[in-house]
């Protein structure tokens, strides 16, 4: 210990470590955001609402104890919009093809469900880059073979 310094207090040292937590979480949340708008090609205002919409229906495809596993290495501030969702009060999976997990996301962002496809796969490359690969192969061999193809990386 340098010579003058006092030791921290206990509630000092909780306070930085909180603090260093914080900005910790803040840092995974953005760079999460800014992988997926230079992958998606999307405007930063856009990246947030698009990773809660995708995120949230593929919850909805896995059964509990799979959505925990995804959610244990999604940066902690995606999490907690995630958790907040209405949709995540039942635990039960439910059952959708393809083309309606393209009509949820596109009636969650307003826009057409074949517009809704490239940001499908935008925020699940996004996931790739932040998720273990096994975790992914984990999700992917869940669902549906029609949802594959939207997992594969981008050429």
């Amino acid at each position: 210990m340098a010579e003058g310094r006092r030791p921290e207090t206990g509630e000092a040292l909780d306070a930085r470590r909180l603090q260093r937590r914080e900005s910790r979480a803040n840092q995974t949340y953005v760079a999460f955001l800014e992988d997926l708008c230079r992958i998606g090609s999307m405007a930063p205002e856009f990246a947030e609402p698009a990773a809660v919409s995708v995120l949230c229906a593929l919850e909805q495809r896995l059964i509990p104890e799979e959505a925990k596993d995804l959610e244990a290495q999604l940066p902690i501030k995606l999490l907690n919009l995630l958790t907040r969702c209405e949709r995540h009060r039942d635990t039960a999976p439910v059952k959708y093809t393809r083309e309606q997990l393209l009509e949820k996301v596109a009636l969650d962002l307003n826009m057409k469900p074949d517009e809704a496809e490239p940001i499908i796969r935008a925020v699940f490359a996004t996931l790739r880059e932040h998720v273990s690969e096994g975790e992914i192969e984990d999700v992917i061999n869940m669902l549906p073979r029609d949802f594959q193809d939207l997992w594969q990386r981008p050429i």
